[in-house]
């Protein structure tokens, strides 16, 4: 399968579906979105069902391999009878985000009074169709390569011969990723100077998430710079 670029939408997806990424705002590819989605390693999933309610939205550690995405959930979770009703479901990763206020705008002789606020911030959506596994074996499959991921160096009994029982109250989850939509919105829309002075301010604060934003604002400038 040929992996699916940034910001696609299938044919035929109305306005609607789609989600709003300035030109500034795209994915240079692949070599961007996927390490911010390993990165993050947690979620959000959800699944529309029939359309007769609200979409169900699970909040979920997961792992992107390949074109797959692996996660799991407890049987009587209510996005299975989602599932059932439409297999396609979308995982929601957003992060590295940090509050701009609007004085930081301004730079040289510009009022500040003046600066427009806004965030920072990435934001990648995974979408295609989910496979649901519920039989022990396939469901110990899915936990192995999870496990391979987020705790590499730690043994650990496999999950199958120490936890058959367990195995039968979860049920694993396969989305194969067909869809893309990758958003970095770190100031695209300004020069690099106002963009290297919010850098500037984003670390003399040093808030949550305050070095991430910096690191990717500095990071997109740096590769835009590698690609004039």
């Amino acid at each position: 399968m040929e992996r699916p670029g940034p910001s696609v939408r299938r044919p035929g997806a109305s306005k609607e579906e789609a989600v709003y990424v300035a030109s500034v705002d795209r994915s240079f590819g692949e070599d961007e979105w996927r390490p911010f989605v390993e990165a993050q390693g947690f979620g959000h999933f959800v699944a529309a069902g029939d359309g007769s309610g609200y979409p169900v939205v699970v909040p979920t550690q997961f792992v992107l391999d390949g074109d797959e995405v692996l996660t799991h959930f407890a049987a009587p979770n209510p996005v299975f009878g989602a599932l059932t009703a439409d297999p396609r479901a979308v995982l929601s990763v957003a992060g590295d985000w940090a509050y701009v206020p609007s004085d930081w705008k301004a730079i040289g002789d510009e009022d500040p009074a003046l600066g427009i606020p806004t965030t920072y911030y990435a934001a990648v959506q995974l979408r295609g169709r989910a496979e649901v596994r519920q039989a022990p074996p396939e469901v110990a499959a899915v936990l192995r390569r999870q496990l391979a991921v987020v705790q590499p160096g730690t043994p650990i009994a496999d999950p199958e011969e120490a936890h058959p029982a367990r195995l039968k109250g979860i049920r694993a989850v396969v989305l194969q990723v067909e869809e893309v939509v990758a958003k970095f919105k770190y100031g695209g829309n300004v020069d690099e100077a106002h963009r290297r002075a919010v850098v500037d301010h984003l670390r003399d604060r040093g808030g949550p998430g305050d070095k991430a934003a910096a690191a990717q604002t500095e990071r997109r400038l740096a590769w835009s710079a590698s690609r004039d």
